[in-house]
Order: structure tokens, then sequence, then C-alpha cells
């Protein structure tokens, strides 16, 4: 990289959000430099759409910051399997001789099979946006200095929103730096048959493979909650790895305080170092997702057909994986372009897509179903907390699902003031931010909609 683009990229990362430079600017590339014309390379053309259309005049200013002022700015798609290439040309022109070339070079990374780690979860590839920021750049902190901060790290949400990816991404960074670190990834439901196995069968070595590691990484911990004698197993193997500042990273579906048969003494300790909840992706965030697994696969998508599917499919990071996956499939099989086209008659009937019968009294009737109260209660006038909540989140789901105006929210749900749709579907809109509970209560009834 250039001088002048590090220069660049210095100052634009002092000046916009950690999700937004890993997101956008981070894989970008000073091509070329004239007086005319600077040539920028980007990841994908969603990436290129959004140079040209939002962050241009930010790059022309930086440019000029660093006395460059070209008449003209490009900003061209090079994929990172061009890159690549473009780097191992460069670097095989100026090699040395054959002499100064070690005899034995490894042919893959020993680190693979290394832990039960997928070594394709990195963060070099993962996505990041304002829903997993924090947990991105604290698993990040954690890779740095495994056991001093934020140790233990646990990760919390829903299915498919990146918990794994994040925290086999640290247990690889980890073998990166340091090779001879010990690191163990398992589900929690190898956890417990481990542990019913050693005691059943008296089977060895259960606490020697537990312990005598350096990190310890443990999925979907909501298993184990109501076993009461993994629980009490776990307890000493979590005390022993953190009293020998041993790293311990978890990831369950809910915080440790939701999680009713929990026991107390482990609940406090997963709250000691840095619990963090991976919200669903935003807009922005699945498109560039979808950008990135579609080059993957070696296809280019436009734009509108990533708008499309990012819309459509709000849910998870595996659904959209999913509904990409089998566009590309039906694109290939018959031989037509994976466009809009292809993507409204293949998935036009996506369960998390709005259906054309969809209506108010549907969504109303769902909620209050959801709630386990009379329709009359959420369209009357009571104003008790338990019927005032319910109400917001059927104004939410009215905006959000079937995209009607505020007046006719209100009209719905029996207010003369729009005012106070307004303030329901806004006041709903920060509690899924926030609040685990709201979030859960909103995804539940939005997967009845299209059950």
């Amino acid at each position: 990289m250039s001088a002048l683009w590090q220069s660049v990229l210095g100052e634009i990362e002092v000046s916009v959000s950690h999700a937004t430079f890993t997101t956008w600017y981070k894989n970008t590339e000073l091509v070329s430099q004239t007086d005319e014309e600077v040539v920028i390379s980007v990841p994908n053309i969603f990436a290129q759409k959004q140079f040209e259309v939002k962050f241009n005049e930010q790059i022309r200013q930086v440019l000029a910051n660093n006395g460059v002022s070209p008449s003209k700015i490009t900003y061209t798609v090079l994929t990172q399997g061009k890159r690549t290439r473009v780097n191992r040309e460069t670097t095989l022109q100026a090699a040395p001789t054959s002499s100064s070339i070690p005899l034995s070079m490894p042919t893959s990374s020993p680190l693979a099979s290394r832990g039960n780690l997928n070594p394709r979860y990195t963060f070099d590839n993962f996505i990041v946006g304002s829903s997993n920021d924090l947990a991105y750049t604290a698993s990040q902190a954690v890779a740095a200095n495994p056991g001093v901060k934020y140790n233990p790290l646990y990760l919390y949400g829903g299915v498919g929103l990146g918990k794994t990816h994040l925290m086999q991404a640290v247990g690889n960074e980890i073998l990166k730096t340091n090779p001879d670190a010990k690191v163990l990834y398992v589900s929690s439901e190898t956890f417990v048959n481990e542990f019913l196995e050693h005691i059943r069968f008296k089977k060895k070595g259960f606490s020697d493979k537990y312990r005598n590691i350096d990190v310890l990484i443990v999925d979907d911990m909501q298993f184990i909650a109501n076993k009461e004698k993994t629980q009490e197993e776990f307890f000493h193997t979590f005390n022993f790895l953190h009293q020998n500042n041993k790293q311990i990273i978890m990831s369950s579906d809910k915080p440790p305080r939701s999680i009713p048969t929990l026991t107390e003494r482990l609940r406090s300790r997963f709250e000691m170092g840095m619990t963090i909840d991976v919200q669903m992706p935003d807009f922005e965030t699945r498109c560039a997702i979808l950008e990135a697994k579609a080059e993957l696969s070696g296809v280019t998508l436009n734009s509108e057909t990533v708008e499309y599917l990012a819309t459509n499919i709000k849910t998870n990071i595996r659904e959209l994986e999913g509904a990409l996956n089998q566009l590309l499939a039906y694109a290939e099989l018959h031989g037509t372009e994976p466009d809009i086209t292809t993507a409204e008659g293949l998935l036009g009937n996506v369960r998390h897509s709005r259906p054309q019968h969809l209506t108010p009294k549907q969504i109303i009737d769902k909620t209050a179903r959801h709630f386990q109260m009379p329709i009359e209660d959420i369209c009357g006038a009571k104003r008790d907390k338990h019927i005032v909540v319910p109400r917001q989140i059927a104004m939410y789901l009215l905006r959000s699902e079937l995209h009607m105006s505020f007046p006719k929210i209100a009209g719905e749900l029996g207010r003369k003031d729009h005012t106070t749709a307004i303030h329901s579907v806004e006041k709903i809109e920060k509690a899924i931010k926030l609040d685990f509970v709201i979030r859960e209560q909103v995804t539940t009834i939005r997967e009845k909609l299209y059950a």
C-alpha cells in the first residue's frame, strides 16, 4: 500500500466509526495516481456504488489534505482473488534466486485441524456492521491479549448472527500469533456428552482435556442450564482456567440473567467479564455479507439483486446465505443470470418476505395471541403497562411489515392522534437494540406471521 493511501486511511479512520471503516474502507487500495485521475480499488460492486454516491466527497477532501487534487476519482472493483494474483506476480518479479529460498516449506497450515477450529472463520472475512461492531472489537482485543482483557467473553443473540464465526476467529488469530497455544473449541453438547461418559464409564482424561489449555471456547451454553452435575463440573473448570489467567469464550442465545435454570454462581461468573449482545444485521451489513458470499462463489451480483435479497431477508445470516445459495444454484442449473428477476421468481415466497395476504388485522391478532390478551385490550383505551407494550409492538409491526402510514396505524389501534403511533414505533425501534426481551418478543411474533 502506498504511503499516500496509508495516510488517507489513517485520517479517515479517526473520523468515522469503527464499523464504517472496517466495512467500507479497510479493503480498499490505491491502484494508480496521476494529476488527472486517482484510481481506487474496492472489493465489490456494492462498495463501488457506495463510494461513488456516499463517500466520494470525503475521499476527495482527504486526498486534498494530503496534497492530491485530481480532476477525477475512479473506483474499480478488484476482488480478493485478483488482488492475490497481482500481489503474487509482483512478488515473483522481485523474487530472490532459488538458493535463498528454504528447501522445505509447508504447503498448508497446520492450524486447520487444531482445537476443532474451522480455518475459514477469521476476522478478515467477518463482515462488521452496527449490529456486531462491539462484539468484533472485543473479540479482537481478546485475540491480542488472551486471558488479560475481557475474560470471560460472553456473546449472546439469535441463531445465525455470526457468534460462532467470531469465537473461532479469536482462536484462529491466537494460533496464528502463537502456534504453540492450546486452543479448544467445543459445543456445550460435546462437553455434556464427554462429562457423562467420564462419569458412567470412568473414562480418564476429561479434566486434563479441559483444564490443560490456554483458551476454551464453548458454543451454546444455554444447553447446560438444566443439568446440575454438568454445571457443577463446568463451574470448577471455569474457576481453574480463570484463576490461571486462561481465556474463556462462550456463546448463548440469551444473556446469563435470562437463562432461568442457570445456577447463580455460574451466572455471576459469566457476567464478570464482557457480555455482548450480537444483534440482527442491518440493511447495509446484509448487503455487504451478500456481496462477500457471492464473491467466494466467483459471482458478482448487481446492486439491485443484492438490495432485493437484503430487504426481504432480515432475520439472520444463515437465512441470507441460504437464499443466496438457492439463487446461485438455480441460475447455474438453468444457465440464467442471478439477477433480480430470477430472485423474485425463485424467492418470492421466502418465509421472511412480506406475503401479499398479510393484513393489519392478522398482525394485531398474532400480537394479542402472543401476549395472551383480548384484541379489545390492545385496541382499547386502557393504559396498563402489560397492555401498552403489546400495543406498541403491534404498531411497530404494522409499520415495519406493512409500511403503513402513522395515521392509518393509529386508526387500526383505535387511536385518534397519530403522534401516539410515531412515539410507539420509535420506542420499540430503540428497545429492539437495547432490550433482549423486547427483541425476542418482536422476532417471535414476526416469525408467527410468516409461519
